[in-house]
């Protein structure tokens, strides 16, 4: 009686429209932070535009989590609504954690392994504003958001192997370097390094997400 009822009733659809937004403020982020890896000379410039990316998404999820809140039909369950905005989100703050890292040890020059990890984060994060207007339609797009979930899937595949190549160079560069200092470049490098994981991660974590509603939802 209870789904029948919940069936007649008007479903609260801006949660697509506010997936759509914070997707694409995590796509800036994400642009920022591969510009910010590429051109050491502007620092503060592209680490300002990460945190205030970040910030904006904070307010998103805010909305989205008052919105689970107050809205009687939800499109589809409630639990993951709120798992899917916090995986979002927490891509963003990663990156947000990368830029402070980078203005707190005041870093101007990245091993290239860090850009191409930036380059993996961008296209993972274009992925998933792809794929989260289509949830609106889960019916009708299911076959492209599996496309899209295993895209993301085979990124952070590929950043893992970017990763580890970069952690070896790191040690082999810095144990070759007897100036003073060598040791604590490493030490920071391999903190950049775990970090842009963790971003690759959380979007790891958005496509499990997705998926598991795209199942819960045929």
């Amino acid at each position: 009686m209870l789904g029948w009822f919940q069936a007649l009733m008007p479903r609260e659809d801006r949660f697509f429209d506010l997936f759509s937004r914070h997707a694409t403020i995590v796509v800036a982020g994400a642009e920022a932070l591969r510009n910010l890896l590429q051109r050491g000379d502007k620092t503060e410039q592209y680490c300002k535009e990460i945190f205030d990316r970040e910030a904006e998404a904070d307010d998103i999820t805010r909305e989205v989590l008052t919105a689970v809140r107050r809205t009687f039909v939800t499109p589809f369950d409630r639990t993951d609504i709120q798992a899917l905005i916090t995986s979002m989100d927490d891509a963003i703050d990663q990156m947000n954690q990368t830029a402070k890292t980078i203005v707190m040890f005041e870093v101007h020059a990245f091993e290239p392994q860090m850009r191409e990890m930036a380059e993996i984060i961008v296209q993972a994060a274009q992925v998933m504003l792809e794929a989260v207007p289509l949830l609106s339609a889960i019916g009708t797009n299911a076959g492209r958001l599996n496309t899209l979930t295993a895209k993301i899937i085979s990124l952070e595949g590929e950043a893992d192997d970017i990763y580890d190549r970069g952690i070896k160079a790191l040690f082999l560069a810095n144990r070759q370097d007897s100036a003073p200092g060598s040791a604590m470049r490493f030490i920071i490098g391999s903190r950049i390094y775990e970090h842009l994981e963790e971003i690759v991660d959380r979007f790891e974590d958005v496509s499990n997400e997705i998926n598991s509603i795209v199942t819960d939802q045929l």
